[in-house]
């Protein structure tokens, strides 16, 4: 019997043996080439039979030959299945025996707090170390070194990691990770030398690394990273060259670390040059014949002083314009022209069009839920059509406001067999779209209120909307069912449904119980007029029944006396709404605008019932902060010689309409104590959003202060600004992976004695 076999060794070195060592083997153990009469494999435990003769470059019947095995076991050794494997010849039978690596039967870590285990785990299954996996020596040796660089990233220069492999039953093996992170460093010191024009203490306020602070603890920012620090150079460049600095240079950035690993110093050697004034402003190239069109897109201008933000605005502004008409790859050179001795600069903005091109194909990635009709119905570029930089901006606005997802990015990609076309790709990142939500508040009065809803925006993936909605406070209790068809009809005409049973019981200082009821339902359809404008049309039927029993409030009593227990009415809607914010979920910019009317003109009951609402959001400080207002009137008046009916009246007071005041207490209050609104409102509302310190430009998290302002009135009473009340307070907005938060506290401005105050609210929720 003959054999070839290789030493055990690491993969690439067995490979390299096996090789060397059937090649340069004595002639004594050569084999002559005969006809394979069968080939056996010995060794195996886990491994399928199939995979070992799969990888064999011979079959029975095939001629054996010295390099057929040399291949072999090439091979074998690198499918990483084997320790060791050699070829034994017996006769005409070739015998493949092997040795199988151990599988890794766990992953554990000891002393580890920095980082998510489960994260930790994932990252180090997808380098080949995992439950399952084959064991590796070599590939263990990389993952500790891969280990130890993520704790340097985190400042922990002193962190160690020590592998323990531990043998287990049927040749497994268990891989333990044992940690001692020790202390992060700390910056304890960062200085600008070369600086004139500014101060050493304002460039470094413009750092995200600081030494440490009040608050570092929770933004980590008195920790080194060279990401980081990147991103400040990055920071105090622009900041001189917006500023007129046009050949400021960083000259070095040098750390040093103390011996005991424990504190950093941070050293940057700047060069700031001379501020330049801009002379003029020249276009060079071809515009299409449209100079004066581009000439307006110029933000910079001569007398100022040079700004490389206002030149990038510039140039980006130019490129999207030309993206309008066609030419998806323009080029606009910005080329300064310094004279050093004035300390001027003209600037020539000179503009290639390159190519027209039209758009080949649109390709939706990272919808795992969401199917892509509904991505693409938003979209009005379309395919086989000249691109259009200005509709694909405004079809990624329209994707981004359905509130499907926490990022869309839309990207352009040339055809490499076609000049003239491109595909665009648009990548979408899912968010949960249903949601289990509570509201909770509490009083002297109606004690624990609960708000509950349970709906999902986007049902099954068909981006239509499907609610259940319970209110279980003393004062007001409701249930109702909605459904939304955003695209009804192709052309995006959409009907929504509504089903509902509302009870009230506003609250009086009797306290007795009673009930007024008002089940119904409403079908609406919504007609889009222009990509922000939809007008609004349904009909629906109401019926109130105002119980009898004592404790009524006297308002409710009297239109029950007058008009009957039960009343019916069939009021037709119309609406028209204007969306342009940029966000759903988290507006940071533009408008909405809704005007709704409800006209009763069948039924009982008569009346003409309006509500207007306007916002606004404003970015400012580069967009890490905005502000939002928002207005709401509502007006109401009864028809047909009746008065405005009591149980369609406006509500005031608690979140959504003036914080701080107790949810609907705001109106008229009856002569039995209860609040029973009014028929007609004024709400005005202020909200400055600013993120979360340490948090970046994460939308998701922010704090925010606010002002509130409003009141309800009864029929025929003037809106009067004497008798606004008001509040402000701050509170926390978060979207978090599992639901919306948000609270506020605040306190009184404008208060009577009789109002009923409520600091503290807040809404929780859990999405599913």
């Amino acid at each position: 019997m003959l054999s070839i076999f290789p030493s055990s060794l690491n993969r690439p070195a067995a490979i390299a043996v096996a090789a060397i060592a059937t090649l340069a083997a004595p002639a004594a153990f050569a084999v002559e080439p005969f006809a394979l009469a069968d080939i056996r494999v010995e060794g195996l435990q886990r491994t399928d039979p199939g995979t070992v003769f799969a990888a064999l470059p011979f079959r029975v019947g095939d001629t054996y030959t010295d390099d057929k095995g040399a291949a072999a076991l090439r091979a074998l050794f690198a499918t990483g299945l084997f320790k060791d494997v050699r070829i034994e010849i017996d006769g005409k039978v070739a015998i493949v025996v092997v040795e199988e690596r151990p599988v890794i039967q766990s992953v554990n870590f000891a002393g580890l707090k920095e980082f998510d285990k489960d994260t930790l785990i994932k990252s180090l299954k997808d380098a080949g170390i995992g439950e399952g996996l084959p064991f590796d020596r070599a590939l263990v040796e990389r993952a500790e070194q891969e280990i130890k660089r993520q704790y340097l990233s985190r400042s922990l220069y002193g962190a160690e990691v020590v592998t323990t492999i531990s043998p287990a039953e049927r040749n497994r093996v268990n891989v333990t990770f044992t940690m001692t992170e020790g202390d992060a460093a700390k910056i304890k010191d960062i200085r600008i030398v070369g600086t004139k024009a500014f101060s050493e203490s304002t460039l470094t306020g413009l750092m995200d690394l600081t030494v440490g602070g009040w608050l570092t603890w929770y933004t980590k920012n008195d920790r080194y990273s060279r990401a980081k620090l990147n991103a400040d150079l990055e920071t105090i460049r622009s900041y001189y060259l917006n500023r007129g600095y046009l050949e400021f240079e960083i000259e070095s950035a040098q750390v040093t670390i103390s011996p005991d690993k424990q504190d950093i110093s941070i050293t940057i050697t700047v060069k700031e040059g001379q501020p330049y004034t801009v002379t003029s402003v020249k276009l060079q190239g071809e515009y299409l014949g449209k100079d004066d069109e581009f000439k307006e897109l110029v933000s910079i201008k001569p007398g100022e002083p040079y700004r490389a933000a206002a030149v990038a605005e510039t140039t980006k502004a130019m490129a999207e314009r030309f993206g309008v008409y066609g030419y998806a790859f323009a080029r606009i050179d910005a080329r300064p022209e310094i004279d050093r001795a004035t300390g001027q600069v003209g600037l020539t903005l000179a503009a290639d069009p390159q190519r027209r091109v039209y758009v080949r194909r649109i390709d939706v990635a990272g919808n795992t839920r969401t199917r892509d009709e509904v991505v693409r119905r938003e979209f009005r570029q379309l395919e086989s059509s000249w691109y259009d930089g200005g509709k694909i901006k405004l079809s990624r606005d329209r994707v981004e406001r359905l509130g499907y997802f926490k990022e869309v990015n839309v990207d352009t990609n040339e055809v490499a067999s076609a000049p003239d076309q491109v595909d665009l790709a648009v990548n979408v990142v899912e968010r949960p779209t249903g949601n289990l939500l509570f509201g909770v508040s509490f009083s002297s009065a109606d004690r624990l209120a609960l708000n509950a809803s349970i709906r999902q925006d986007n049902v099954f993936g068909s981006g239509n909307y499907l609610g259940f909605e319970v209110n279980t406070s003393k004062s007001q209790r409701s249930l109702v069912f909605s459904t939304v068809d955003p695209y009804f009809t192709v052309d995006g005409i959409s009907r929504s449904l509504d089903v509902f049973y509302r009870t009230t019981r506003p609250f009086n200082s009797l306290g007795d119980e009673y009930q007024i009821s008002n089940p119904g339902a409403t079908v609406r359809f919504g007609v889009p007029f222009t990509e922000f404008d939809t007008v609004f049309f349904g009909i629906g039927l109401e019926q109130t029944n105002i119980g009898t029993t004592a404790g009524i409030p006297n308002s409710y009593f009297d239109y029950r006396f007058r008009y009957g227990p039960r009343s019916t009415s069939v009021p037709l809607t119309l609406g028209w709404a204007r969306d342009s914010r940029d966000s759903v979920v988290t507006p940071t910019a533009g408008k909405f605008q809704r005007v709704n009317l409800e006209w009763s003109v069948a039924g009982d009951v008569r009346y003409l019932r309006s509500n207007l609402q306007w916002q606004q959001y404003i970015p400012f400080w580069n967009n890490k902060m905005s502000l939002g207002l928002n207005a709401e009137l509502g007006y109401g008046k009864g028809l047909g010689g009746r008065p405005f009916p009591v149980f369609k009246n406006f509500y005031g007071g608690g979140l959504g309409s003036v914080r701080v005041f107790e949810q609907n207490s705001l109106g008229v209050i009856d002569p039995t104590g209860a609040y029973v609104g009014g028929a007609s409102k004024l709400n005005v509302n202020a909200e400055l959003y600013f993120p979360v310190p340490g948090t970046g430009n994460d939308k998701s998290l922010r704090i925010f202060a606010f002002a509130d302002a409003g009141n309800v009135w009864r029929e025929g009473e003037r809106l009067d600004a004497g008798s606004l009340r008001a509040s402000a307070g701050v509170g926390l907005s978060w979207i978090s992976p599992v639901g919306p938060l948000k609270l506020s506290y605040g306190t009184p401005v404008r208060s009577k004695p009789t109002d009923r105050i409520q600091r503290f609210q807040f809404q929780i929720g859990t999405a599913f």
